[in-house]
């Protein structure tokens, strides 16, 4: 008898989330998606083979009774507006861990680049040195060493690391919330980097759809495995606004730098600014994530080309 593949994805209506609940079910997986609150919106038109379930992933207890009878976690959580990481983040992983431990489920983790700092830059391969220059790395550096701790006591371990997602259903990224406003029409785009570095951008469909094919071949990844997802690079910091503009039909569109010092200023006293200027250093240097372990393995990476990932974007977002 052939059991059915059971995933549980935590933070299911978040970005990445959202995108891998829809991946895995076209890989055959049956689901249960957990969030802090009810689906709505394209989310929640994902039933078919989708349990929802209410719950929140700083709760050991939740996430163990939706982690039953699973064989996959993906850690999809983050805190909201970059708030409080010191006080969620590894609790979340924590509770992850536990519960991986009582199923014998393997854990999934889509990694950021914030664990790595300037020493690393600009080609970011999978066994660079992390030397994080914020706290947010710091503590990705700690959950990440967590993980590969639980995976030397036998729990397997899948990390898939990412530059800055981008997707219909993407709102709280650098790409919804700097480089355009949803629900607007655009008079320019708004740009955060310096014209000639380059940056690292993943389109979400093709970055969940990059972990269901290596849980597809689960069971030959290495206990403690990872990989770097190339995505869309942008090698001068060009490419993606003059993507916005053709995809909108005004190629003419005019591009802006971001206002950091007025960013500053708000980051006295909302904490959201304060702690997205934290990151500028990102977008100071070129970051590209070196994808040749994932291609040797996979054979290809997912990629919808930028025309199509960028005008499905911007009608998710009502850009216009």
């Amino acid at each position: 008898m052939i059991l059915a593949k059971r995933a549980l994805v935590l933070g299911a209506t978040g970005g990445i989330g959202s995108e891998t609940v829809a991946a895995l079910r076209r890989h055959g997986w049956r689901v249960t998606a957990m969030a802090r609150h009810p689906a709505t919106g394209p989310v929640a038109q994902i039933a078919d083979g989708v349990d929802w379930v209410i719950g929140d992933a700083m709760s050991a207890d939740d996430v163990r009774r939706a982690a039953d009878g699973v064989q996959v976690i993906v850690h999809a959580v983050n805190p909201p507006g970059y708030r409080d990481w010191d006080k969620l983040v590894l609790p979340m992983i924590d509770n992850t861990i536990a519960a991986a431990r009582a199923t014998g489920a393997r854990i999934v983790l889509p990694g950021t680049i914030y664990n790595y700092g300037p020493d690393a830059f600009p080609d970011l391969t999978e066994d660079a040195p992390q030397r994080p220059v914020t706290e947010k790395g710091r503590i990705r550096v700690a959950l990440e060493r967590r993980l590969q701790e639980a995976s030397a006591t036998g729990l397997g371990v899948l990390v898939v690391r990412f530059g800055d997602f981008f997707g219909p259903q993407a709102g709280n990224t650098w790409f919804g919330q700097g480089l355009v406003t949803p629900g607007k029409r655009l008079r320019f785009v708004t740009y955060p980097g310096r014209k000639g570095v380059g940056h690292a951008w993943a389109y979400l469909p093709d970055a969940a759809e990059t972990i269901a094919r290596l849980l597809d071949r689960a069971e030959d990844l290495e206990p403690f495995a990872r990989f770097h997802f190339e995505g869309v690079w942008d090698p001068d910091g060009t490419l993606m606004p003059r993507a916005i503009a053709t995809a909108l039909g005004r190629p003419g569109l005019r591009v802006r730098p971001l206002p950091w010092a007025l960013l500053h200023l708000a980051g006295l006293f909302d904490t959201t600014a304060r702690e997205i200027c934290r990151m500028r250093y990102l977008w100071r240097r070129s970051i590209r994530l070196d994808n040749r372990r994932l291609v040797a393995f996979l054979g290809e990476e997912p990629r919808t080309p930028l025309p199509q990932a960028v005008g499905a974007t911007l009608a998710g977002l009502r850009v216009r």
